[in-house]
């Protein structure tokens, strides 16, 4: 089965469901950056209203979760989040290639990322992936680092 046949558009009447993801996909960080991570703190349904979100699905449902918003010819991947049990499996690099893909089916020259400078397990993978530092700032009470890819 072709994995990407898997990826669709978020449902308004999935929300909850993607927030119970992201709760538990970013929970394990709370001790380490002690407190919760921005994306726990976001209402999904406005989210899914507001942005692009994509959900990547399997047999038992909603797996993995991807939010993107477009700012002119750029793309902000503003979170990407894999239930854990499917964690190791390739699903996280699977959405960010899906990401990439759908910014440039919409004409944008580069995708734009955060992630809290603490953790760093996600530096090392946004590097192997082609993404670059711009800048490191302080942004909501978050120390974040900035990375960028141009497509």
């Amino acid at each position: 089965m072709n994995p990407v046949a898997n990826i669709r558009r978020a449902r308004a009447d999935e929300a909850h469901s993607i927030a119970v993801l992201i709760d538990e996909a970013y929970s394990p960080w709370i001790a380490r950056i002690g407190q919760k991570p921005g994306p726990m703190l976001e209402d999904y349904t406005r989210v899914i209203v507001h942005d692009i979100v994509f959900v990547r699905t399997d047999d038992s449902g909603i797996i993995g979760v991807l939010v993107l918003s477009q700012d002119a010819h750029e793309l902000l991947l503003g979170n990407v989040a894999v239930a854990s049990r499917c964690k190791g499996q390739g699903i996280g690099k699977e959405l960010i290639a899906f990401a990439e893909d759908y910014a440039r089916g919409q004409g944008c020259e580069a995708i734009r990322l955060y992630t809290h400078e603490s953790m760093s397990e996600n530096l090392v993978i946004y590097r192997k992936l082609g993404y670059q530092e711009t800048h490191r700032a302080t942004e909501h009470g978050f120390p974040r680092v900035f990375m960028r890819k141009v497509l």
